[in-house]
């Protein structure tokens, strides 16, 4: 693999990057259908049965290099990049305009402004099922019982002062104040392998990661709802977004499939939630991939 490093933003200073906070992750089956054509033609989706594993990150930072913001990442799916795979985000949001303009420039993310609006919902508790009675009988109900209280997450994003918001997205979760007290599950040590760019402001192919010590433990899934997306056949849908130039920024026909690729995955059937706290995100320092794919048997024809 020939690589090259990435310019540092002065703001953020030198990589890595440390980011401290809460974050939920959960985990969507996605029709491969949907994001296949959004993929750059370099990378093979991973896929099974017609479907790939995309969903979302939504975290909270309270320290990082930009202070105290939000962020939704929209994960379309997975890619191989053997002998593992990598996650391919199709649209990064966040409440900071420097934060969007690292993620744009320096880690080639496709990264908007958004406003992040949360608000507290009282809701009475479920009965006790047998599901709920097993998990407590081996010691794991404090990680899925239902709260007296919901966090409602409202996230739209802000194309231009003038222009009206193309994406709006409500997802309710488990209120944070709440789970202080719980059991926070166990400490953990991970890798999020991705890659990224193909962009606007970052024209190559990058890969980075991002190694992450938190507490996790399994929560009920966020109920995500939103716009429905607008049928459209693979071609119509994505058509190499990632590849874009600056001069089709203004189309509404690319605004209104990026949107439409967005609602599709965050509108997918979740499999899995995990809460991570106390959470410690490092993310290393991008890597320029060039000749990658170059004599890749796994590379697309």
């Amino acid at each position: 693999m020939d690589v090259g490093k990435t310019k540092c933003s002065l703001k953020y200073g030198k990589p890595p990057w440390i980011f401290k906070g809460r974050a939920l992750y959960q985990l969507h089956l996605v029709k491969a259908a949907t994001v296949r054509a959004c993929i750059p033609k370099e990378l093979r989706l991973v896929e099974a049965f017609g479907y790939t594993l995309g969903g979302f990150f939504l975290a909270n930072y309270d320290d990082s290099p930009a202070g105290v913001f939000d962020e939704l990442v929209v994960i379309a799916g997975l890619v191989w990049s053997p002998p593992t795979s990598c996650a391919w985000a199709s649209k990064v949001l966040v409440n900071s305009n420097e934060a969007c303009d690292h993620g744009r420039k320096e880690v080639g993310l496709p990264s908007q402004v958004a406003r992040f609006s949360k608000t507290i919902t009282a809701v009475s508790r479920q009965q006790k099922t047998k599901k709920s009675e097993f998990l407590n009988a081996i010691g794991m109900n404090g990680g899925f019982t239902d709260p007296g209280e919901h966090m409602n997450v409202q996230v739209t994003e802000c194309v231009s002062p003038a222009s009206k918001d193309t994406c709006n997205v409500n997802i309710t979760t488990l209120s944070p104040a709440l789970n202080v007290n719980k059991w926070m599950g166990p400490a953990i040590k991970m890798t999020l392998p991705s890659f990224s760019g193909r962009t606007e402001y970052y024209p190559e192919l990058l890969k980075y990661s991002c190694r992450i010590d938190c507490r996790v433990r399994a929560v009920h899934p966020a109920k995500v709802s939103g716009p429905s997306p607008v049928p459209m056949n693979e071609s119509e849908q994505c058509s190499d977004i990632h590849s874009r130039s600056a001069q089709n920024q203004g189309n509404h026909v690319f605004m209104d499939n990026e949107q439409n690729l967005t609602r599709a995955v965050m509108l997918s059937k979740p499999i899995l939630a995990l809460e991570l706290s106390s959470m410690k995100m490092q993310v290393e320092t991008p890597e320029v991939v060039s000749n990658y794919f170059k004599n890749n048997s796994l590379a697309t024809s």
